[in-house]
């Protein structure tokens, strides 16, 4: 790491660290203190992980509490009490299936993660992998920048490619900053500005478009939902607008809306919370004394669509 870095440009494994390092530096203190982290390995490199081990032990040590959401198998492994949630996701879940020590839940046949720890379930190793269709590939000559250095490389089409190293490596410009935006300037979309290399050849005329799929939220604002992103809300906002009592009012269907002004809570502008910034510590988020988190103004909420209002 350089001091001249912004930390914008930080991999997601700095930012990682340097996220845990504030919090684990609080540990040095006397008071004792519950520390809650939620997957702390996401993003760090494999040796960072007996790192933390380490340095969770020195706030044991200490006298501190500790409670840890993760996946990595390594870090259960540590744990002095584990509380496996499941059996599986979604609707599927919310049980606490085993509860113990490691032999505890590796002797819990219907602990799915028990399963895992005791090796009688494995994730397998493909035996056949695919190879470039009929010999296509992309090829990026000269990629530069962050810690990239002047990189050479083909991508094989029709596979599924796996860009990887340890945090800080240069995955993210190549594939994010180098590219993404090359291959959209290829279609004739300027939108991204691709980073420094000499070329981009080979087969491209056997790829039709480019998709980058992150971990951003997929909505525009806060306020952004399923409904909305997916546009539904437009036809519940043109329902509630053909009521009678809308229509006798002058309610249109952006009145609906919790993203324009008009019907909206002006207080919480159709957020439902109002953010207090506060100094050296989070912001807090409040519920809206106005609307009470309902996002739209009384006389919004009070037309109703078969008993139902738009809040």
């Amino acid at each position: 790491m350089t001091l001249g870095k912004s930390s914008s440009e930080r991999s997601g494994g700095d930012a990682q660290r340097i996220k845990l390092a504030s919090f684990l530096v609080k540990g040095s203190t006397n008071d004792k203190t519950l520390f809650i982290f939620d997957e702390p390995t996401t993003g760090l490199n494999f040796h960072d992980i007996n790192r933390l081990l380490g340095a969770f032990n020195a706030l044991l040590d200490k006298g501190h509490s500790m409670v840890v959401i993760e996946h990595n198998i390594d870090l259960i492994k540590c744990a002095d009490h584990i509380i496996d949630l499941g059996p599986e996701a979604g609707v599927n879940g919310g049980e606490i299936v085993a509860e113990g020590n490691l032999e505890d839940i590796i002797k819990n046949e219907k602990s799915i993660t028990g399963n895992y720890l005791s090796k009688k379930r494995n994730i397998l190793i493909p035996r056949k992998r695919r190879s470039a269709k009929n010999g296509r590939f992309l090829e990026i000559l000269g990629a530069s920048g962050n810690n990239l250095k002047n990189v050479n490389l083909k991508i094989p089409i029709g596979t599924f490619t796996c860009v990887t190293g340890v945090s800080g490596s240069g995955k993210s410009t190549l594939v994010k900053k180098i590219i993404y935006p090359a291959l959209l300037n290829y279609f004739r979309d300027y939108s991204h500005k691709p980073g420094k290399f000499n070329d981009i050849s080979g087969n491209l005329s056997k790829i039709k478009s480019v998709q980058f799929i992150d971990q951003n939220p997929i909505g525009r604002s806060s306020r952004s939902n399923p409904v909305t992103y997916l546009k539904v809300y437009d036809d519940i906002r043109n329902l509630y607008a053909k009521i009678p009592q809308s229509i006798s009012k002058g309610f249109k269907s952006k009145f609906f809306s919790f993203n324009t002004d008009g019907g909206r809570c002006d207080e919480c502008k159709g957020e439902g919370v109002v953010k207090i910034e506060m100094q050296f510590m989070a912001d807090v988020e409040l519920e809206c004394d106005i609307c009470k988190g309902k996002r739209f103004k009384d006389e919004i909420t009070a037309i109703k669509y078969n008993g139902v209002s738009i809040d």
